[in-house]
């Protein structure tokens, strides 16, 4: 069963812009997303990959086409298909009847799943649209129950399926009732929570809670039920968990042997406060070179490592027996919790997006502790930590299971860098925008607000456009008290700006800009900088690269020979002179 919205939809405007973009060239395996797919029609491919007409009728295709769509609709939200265009892009076309199309699915699903077949064209060629809503109970397709993770479609446990489906309608499992009472309670949790509520609040810890007694603990952590009965978050955090939590495991280095491993049960803060402690030990000291302001750093920043390991518990599907797996080896620390990206969160939107916990009342009572972040910027921090001290932003990705991974690697802070973030005047400067933005001009040379959507993921030029001015408006001080970034030159008066590293910025980094000053890394800054721009010029490649005019003028005609680049006017000669991308219309 599946409930359909009225008026257009997501689905509407995910096959729209995909139409947009197969018709300007772009290739099915860029356009592919979790909730929409473009494939030919099976079954009309014969030796040496010739393709037949076709026919209005195709049980091959039917049965492919029930597969995808049935785990389309197992997937949050639903999906659609783009049926006729083959995976290097022809336009190959298809004469399926719509109508015995949509009926045979149904047949095929045993009357699980009712789509949406409707004819389109592209470029002359006849293709179905098909798309299918969130199904309200899982629709298997020959036994076998799937969704997609990414763009492929995976198997998936019924209990898992229905986790993601509660999650959807609101439902708090951690909320209801368990078969723990307050007698039940861990003496020594208790004791492990009142750690917490003193180091996060100090005497004032928690507007009293460290001197409560653990029944008025666990009360006002609001984790009992009828004055009673501990709630599911309070049986896990107090009591026990039903299997091994965390499966935290200790190498030196890669590929050798594991000198710690923890992988027990008890209540679930005695466990994240057993590995907590654990990481810290392995959590190796560096040190930065004498008169740096901050003498010694963490390989990783402590609050990041807690709040990976943190984020790895309180946000993992709790109906799934695997356990949180943290891989410490070396200075990198792997977090890997079973249950995928809900409420529309996904790594390219993991910084901005509004928090959407799965279980309200343990992410609430991980808060109150102060081992989680209310306000959901708990990854806002764990990106401005890393950058901070120079190391890769933390790697978040979703993968097969579905399982959330996050990636820290860690190692000796990049002094020039955390000598340049603590140089930053007014210290609001360093927020997390600005060391993105800083962190993208040191691999790429240049940023403006269309190319910085993705960088700060955020969803209008108007955003990135403020978040760049801020960093704009900054300064190195107090002593030189120089801009951070600076305004490209040559450019044309025409909005948006770019801006690059200011000379003394690039100079403090410039180990970290080495790339661009290669021939390869000049090479691909112009291509980036024409295809962002539409148009590049000498003046231009010569103040975000460093090279004379004469110089940037000969890079630029290599390009042009090569068939990258073609004149912007007539005469490849005087002021003002640019190319553009031979693949922009102009």
């Amino acid at each position: 069963m599946a409930l359909r919205a009225f008026g257009r939809g997501p689905i509407d405007n995910l096959v729209e812009q995909a139409l947009r973009r197969l018709a300007q060239g772009e290739s099915p395996s860029r356009i592919a997303t979790e909730r929409l797919d473009v494939k030919e029609e099976p079954g009309r491919r014969g030796a040496g990959g010739t393709v037949s007409p076709g026919e209005k009728t195709n049980e091959e295709a039917a049965d492919f086409l029930a597969a995808e769509l049935a785990c389309m609709a197992n997937t949050s939200g639903g999906g659609a298909l783009i049926v006729g265009v083959a995976d290097d892009g022809s336009r190959i076309g298809t004469r399926l009847d719509p109508d015995w199309l949509r009926h045979r699915i149904w047949e095929c699903t045993s009357g699980q799943l009712t789509i949406a077949a409707r004819e389109g064209h592209l470029d002359g060629c006849r293709i179905l649209i098909l798309t299918c809503v969130e199904a309200l109970a899982p629709v298997r397709y020959r036994g076998k129950l799937r969704w997609r993770v990414g763009t492929n479609c995976v198997e998936v446990d019924p209990i898992v399926w229905q986790s993601r489906m509660l999650e959807r309608v609101g439902f708090d499992w951690s909320d209801e009732p368990s078969g723990h009472t307050l007698n039940d309670a861990s003496p020594v949790a208790c004791e492990v929570a009142r750690g917490y509520l003193r180091e996060s609040n100090g005497d004032d810890a928690g507007s009293g809670l460290v001197d409560a007694t653990d029944a008025d603990l666990l009360r006002r952590l609001n984790l009992v039920k009828d004055s009673q009965r501990l709630t599911n978050a309070g049986s896990l955090l107090f009591v026990e968990t039903p299997w091994p939590a965390i499966d935290y495991i200790r190498r030196d280095m890669p590929g050798g042997d594991s000198t710690l491993r923890i992988h027990g049960a008890g209540p679930l803060l005695a466990q994240v406060h057993q590995v907590e402690q654990a990481g810290a030990v392995a959590n190796r000291v560096t040190h930065a070179a004498e008169g740096f302001a901050r003498s010694s750093i963490r390989a990783i920043p402590p609050r990041t490592l807690r709040e990976a390991i943190v984020n790895g518990i309180v946000h993992r599907d709790w109906q799934s027996p695997l356990p949180t797996t943290i891989e410490h080896v070396g200075d990198t620390l792997t977090v890997t919790s079973p249950g995928g990206f809900l409420g529309g969160v996904n790594p390219g939107n993991i910084i901005t997006h509004p928090a959407v916990p799965r279980y309200r009342s343990l992410s609430e009572a991980m808060a109150t502790l102060g081992l989680a972040e209310r306000e959901g910027i708990g990854v806002d921090r764990m990106v401005r930590d890393m950058l901070a001290i120079g190391r890769p932003a933390p790697a978040i990705s979703e993968v097969d299971g579905p399982y959330v991974r996050v990636v820290l690697l860690g190692g000796a802070p990049d002094e020039a860098t955390t000598a340049l973030v603590a140089a930053l005047v007014p210290p609001r400067a360093g927020s997390v925008d600005s060391l993105l933005l800083i962190e993208h001009l040191t691999r790429h040379g240049w940023v403006d607000a269309a190319s910085a959507i993705p960088v700060l993921q955020r969803s209008s030029q108007a955003e990135t456009e403020e978040a760049i001015r801020r960093l704009a408006d900054a300064r190195l001080g107090p002593g030189e008290a120089v801009p951070v970034i600076a305004r490209v030159r040559g450019m044309p008066a025409h909005p948006p700006e770019a801006f690059r590293l200011s000379d003394v910025a690039r100079s403090r980094l410039s180990h970290r800009c080495a790339h661009l000053r290669t021939p390869k890394g000049r090479e691909a800054f112009v291509l980036d900088w024409s295809r962002g721009r539409g148009r590049v010029s000498t003046t231009e490649v010569a103040d975000v690269t460093g090279l004379s005019t004469v110089t940037a003028g000969k890079l630029l005609t290599g390009l042009a020979e090569a068939g990258h680049l073609e004149g912007g006017r007539p005469g490849r000669r005087g002021r003002g002179y640019y190319y553009v991308p031979v693949d922009t219309e102009h």
